[in-house]
């Protein structure tokens, strides 16, 4: 299949997710502890695959040029995160007083609308280096779509919006990963710019975002899934990656 039309299949699917995350709180047909295991599984397998996979292609793209990128990325997201949006973290959003008022709620909508842009931007950008690099991305990044919309539509609940608006907050975060991969898909040369900061955006939500959310669980069972989400990618690149 050629490789535009499989990014944006791929997008579409991911940008799905998003929405089913937001879906499972809205009808109440969730459990925490499970959500919990897929995330620790997937900040494993996203921190391997930015530092395995995404860092040397975008440092091969562009060189010492290609280390600022991801530096610039992983702050990018840091400011509208934890600077623009305090006391945000990955889950279920328990501390509604902090929500109150609706323009925190805003804010970390924002935030999380950027680093969702950059979810499609890394995906289209991985198969525009080689088909390899875009299906381990996409796993990647599929595996915290979920938790993502999960998270957006709890935190809107939380602020006192309807379950109906609070799960379209998760279908915004959708949109915005399609769009990702479509202006990559119509950029394509920019591909050198859009990996690297996608590489430091994924190295952040793996290792700022959601790993101290997968530590706040008692016992040792969440941090040993996320060696476990690591072995995988090494175990796939074992099987199906042709050196």
């Amino acid at each position: 299949m050629n490789v535009i039309v499989l990014s944006l299949l791929l997008g579409l699917t991911a940008a799905a997710a998003n929405v089913i995350g937001g879906s499972l709180l809205v009808q109440r047909q969730w459990e925490p502890r499970f959500l919990k295991y897929f995330m620790a599984l997937g900040a494993g397998f996203m921190l391997a695959t930015a530092i395995v996979e995404m860092v040397p292609e975008s440092i091969e793209l562009r060189g010492k040029n290609g280390a600022f990128l991801i530096l610039l990325g992983y702050l990018l997201i840091h400011l509208f995160e934890h600077a623009v949006t305090p006391h945000f973290h990955f889950g279920e959003e328990t501390h509604r007083h902090e929500f109150e008022h609706g323009h925190r709620s805003i804010s970390v909508l924002v935030g999380l609308l950027i680093h969702t842009f950059f979810d499609g931007i890394a995906i289209a950008s991985g198969f525009l280096v080689s088909k390899w690099l875009g299906w381990i991305i996409f796993i990647a990044i599929f595996m915290h779509k979920i938790p993502e919309g999960f998270t957006i539509t709890s935190v809107m609940l939380a602020s006192g919006r309807s379950r109906f608006h609070s799960w379209g907050a998760s279908v915004m975060l959708g949109a915005a990963t399609f769009a990702g991969v479509l202006v990559m898909v119509m950029t394509r040369t920019a591909v050198t710019i859009g990996l690297p900061l996608s590489a430091g955006v994924t190295i952040y939500v793996a290792a700022s975002d959601i790993i101290p959310e997968v530590n706040r669980e008692p016992g040792v069972r969440m941090p040993l899934l996320v060696f476990v989400g690591v072995a995988m990618l090494f175990v796939l690149d074992h099987l199906f990656h042709v050196h």
